[in-house]
């Protein structure tokens, strides 16, 4: 396994220097701001990322006022306790992606974030207080207990609300195999335990956020 320096200079010479490549690289949300969101804004995030897997972002962008409209503002109790008639109703609203299997999960995840609150305190403190050192752990919950929001989906949702996180996408798990960590892409536990304990250590030995370590592998093998 490469160690971070090799990637980030690997990085820095594609994207022109260090100083280049540092202004492109995002921060996290302080875990404490994180804890004060509310959950009405963490389910409409859940929403809109299973809205956008597979489809046009810029139109779930557009069309997301008529989802406030439509669900509630996503206030988790409200939407958690829609009826089976209420929700099949939203397959002729226009406002909306017309989606029944989309349109069962945000009931679903609502259920989930209320269940989040009465455990933690809140959803978004439940997210806020997860150790970054286990991420594949954090995955795993929204896998079971979340609904349509494992993978790259459930990835995307954590790095939009802020959470310190990576994502495996295609240019990252080419930077991950390219640096001997993995030899294709990972989805077994063991291979995502691997990966797992990859960043941990270059988490370790640069002090960065995972979710800069994430863009610095990322960007050491695009162009």
């Amino acid at each position: 396994m490469q160690d971070f320096d090799t990637i980030y200079t690997r990085a820095a010479a594609r994207k022109g220097g260090t100083q280049a490549l540092d202004a492109l690289l995002p921060s996290p949300t302080d875990p404490a701001d994180l804890a004060k969101l509310g959950d009405d804004r963490i389910l409409s995030l859940m929403a809109k990322c299973v809205f956008q897997a597979g489809f046009s972002w810029k139109v779930i962008e557009n069309k997301w006022p008529g989802f406030e409209e439509a669900f509630h503002g996503f206030q988790p109790k409200p939407v958690a306790y829609m009826s089976d008639e209420a929700l099949e109703a939203q397959l002729k609203n226009a406002a909306i992606v017309r989606n029944w299997q989309k349109i069962k999960s945000i009931r679903d995840n609502a259920q989930f974030v209320v269940e989040l609150a009465e455990e933690h305190g809140s959803a978004a403190k439940f997210f806020a207080d997860w150790p970054g050192t286990d991420q594949i752990g954090l995955m795993d919950v929204l896998k079971k207990r979340a609904s349509r929001l494992s993978g790259t989906t459930g990835q995307y949702f954590l790095r939009f609300l802020g959470k310190d996180s990576f994502v495996l996408s295609k240019s990252v798990v080419a930077a991950l195999i390219e640096d001997g960590v993995v030899d294709k892409a990972p989805t077994s536990k063991t291979a995502l335990a691997t990966v797992q304990e990859a960043f941990n250590t270059w988490q370790t030995e640069s002090g960065r956020p995972l979710t800069q370590i994430s863009r610095v592998l990322a960007m050491s093998v695009d162009a």
